[in-house]
């Protein structure tokens, strides 16, 4: 594996996902793989969860760690390349291009992990992936996805891991649903649970008010059901997240409370776990009941964040041998 931006860079997923479990019982069991190489960790947006446990996975890994926050500890980075006649000029508030930046940062680190949201103004622009594309062609090194415009890998890989942990049968139903929120969001983590969940052995339904189907590339062969309260019945696993529109692109078309989860809603599943990639607004999107009750797994679930990290970095630091 040379870089993890997306699961077509994961040849074998449930190997990565055996590595993960093994990392947890066993931290330090590899640092000599990561001795005097270093990896920098760069975040054009706000992180808790990805930055300490990226750079908790990689000191695990005996490697030394460099954070950057882009535009607040740097310089602001232009990412659009000209065209034949059509040159970028570089003379408003982005101080260097992408280009140099990358480059030299790769001259400095053996892996580079980028952070990056969506603006959810151009949906072709985003979906694009232009910071990731453009990191890839001229870091010179292998890049980590920390979070992109349209996905959220190593999150996605931690609820695999979650999943596999504390699932009781073979093969769980589990059901993605759309909570709400009075700001729009990215489809990224949606996009990427659909993705991965796409690849492991569940039974996946997907549940959210009209208006808010995710792009049929990341949904996969999942069921879509409207109706919440159907969909939640009989499920193992409930994961709850918002994101904004994708057909009416960065839109909040629907602000319904009555979408948000409850214990009244969690006792219509199979004595189901709660699930969600946090910061969680409390009693927005999910009752105190739920959070802090028995079937939560919100703690569990981000402490897997540092074992997913870890399982991807020692899969790209063997590759480097």
């Amino acid at each position: 594996m040379n870089h993890f931006i997306s699961p077509a860079d994961v040849p074998d997923l449930s190997q990565l996902v055996t590595s993960g479990i093994v990392a947890k019982r066993n931290p330090f069991s590899d640092q000599e793989l990561g001795k005097n190489k270093t990896i920098g960790l760069l975040f054009f947006n706000s992180s808790l969860r990805t930055r300490l446990s990226t750079q908790k996975a990689a000191q695990n890994l005996g490697m030394n760690v460099i954070i950057l926050n882009v535009s607040q500890d740097s310089w602001g980075l232009e990412m659009e390349e000209g065209e034949p006649g059509k040159p970028i000029i570089m003379n408003g508030a982005k101080a260097e291009h992408v280009k140099e930046a990358a480059a030299v940062i790769g001259q400095y680190c053996d892996i580079i992990g980028v952070r990056s949201f969506a603006k959810l103004q151009d949906r072709d622009k985003d979906y694009s992936e232009l910071v990731f594309e453009q990191f890839r062609k001229y870091a010179g090194v292998p890049i980590v996805n920390l979070e992109s415009a349209t996905r959220h890998p190593l999150q996605s890989l931690a609820d695999c891991i979650t999943i596999e942990e504390f699932k009781v049968k073979a093969r769980p139903k589990v059901v993605l649903t759309w909570l709400p929120h009075f700001k729009a969001l990215p489809q990224a983590v949606g996009n990427s649970f659909c993705e991965w969940m796409n690849r492991i052995d569940v039974e996946l339904v997907v549940t959210h008010p009209p208006g808010y189907d995710l792009a049929p590339e990341f949904l996969g062969s999942a069921e879509v059901v409207y109706d919440q309260n159907k969909a939640l019945e009989g499920a193992d696993f409930v994961y709850g997240k918002n994101w904004s529109s994708y057909t009416n692109y960065g839109q909040v078309l629907v602000n319904d409370p009555a979408w948000m989860m409850t214990e009244e809603k969690m006792a219509r599943t199979d004595n189901g776990k709660f699930m969600h990639c946090l910061p969680v607004r409390r009693n927005v999107k999910v009752t105190d009941e739920v959070l802090d009750g028995p079937r939560s797994l919100v703690i569990e679930q981000a402490g897997n964040r540092e074992w997913a990290a870890q399982a991807v970095l020692k899969e790209i630091l063997v590759a480097m041998q």
